[in-house]
């Protein structure tokens, strides 16, 4: 297999945090599991992207507009949660529609750093996590999602759409599967 990246999508505290103004429980249960993704491909050396949603202060934004306002940039809803490590080598994009492939550079640092899978987690599975895989797929990349490391706020939709992205996209693995294929030298 190719050369693989880490992609966490969205973990700001807008979504993480009780004082976020868009939280949901399952957004801070998943942290842990996602610093451990963290710190497994560190070991292997992957690039780590933070993709971060953020809107606009103050200026015109359809999809926004017609939304709860969150992820304000400026505010302490866009900063990415404290619980998982950024470090000055990851990349932090920020992003203002679902897919971090739309109106960013995503797609360039992937191609300049010779990406082939992505490993995508984050929330919200229904949104920004199938938004991303399903552009990951059509740029043809290979998404993978790693199932503890995904969700949104009810678990029948999360399902749902892990079942689309395995069956049409993708694979969905388990945290042991993404760790025994890394240390196969598979992702």
């Amino acid at each position: 297999m190719g050369k693989s990246a880490l992609i966490i999508v969205d973990m700001v505290r807008d979504f993480t945090d009780p004082k976020g103004l868009v939280y949901y429980p399952q957004n801070r249960e998943i942290l842990k599991f996602i610093q451990e993704a963290l710190e497994e491909a560190r070991k292997k050396s992957l690039p780590v992207i933070f993709l971060k949603h953020q809107n606009r202060k103050g200026k015109i934004d359809r999809k926004a507009a017609a939304m709860r306002p969150n992820c304000i940039e400026g505010t302490f809803g866009v900063e990415i949660d404290p619980m998982l490590t950024v470090e000055e080598k990851d990349y932090v994009i920020p992003k203002r529609r679902y897919s971090g492939f739309f109106g960013t550079d995503l797609d360039l640092v992937l191609r300049e750093n010779g990406i082939e899978n992505t490993i995508i987690v984050g929330t919200k599975t229904n949104c920004c996590i199938r938004a991303t895989v399903t552009d990951a797929f059509y740029l043809d990349y290979t998404p993978y999602v790693i199932r503890e490391c995904v969700a949104t706020n009810d678990e029948v939709v999360n399902e749902v759409h892990l079942t689309d992205i395995d069956k049409y996209l993708g694979h969905v693995i388990t945290m042991e599967t993404y760790k025994e294929m890394l240390a196969k030298g598979e992702l």
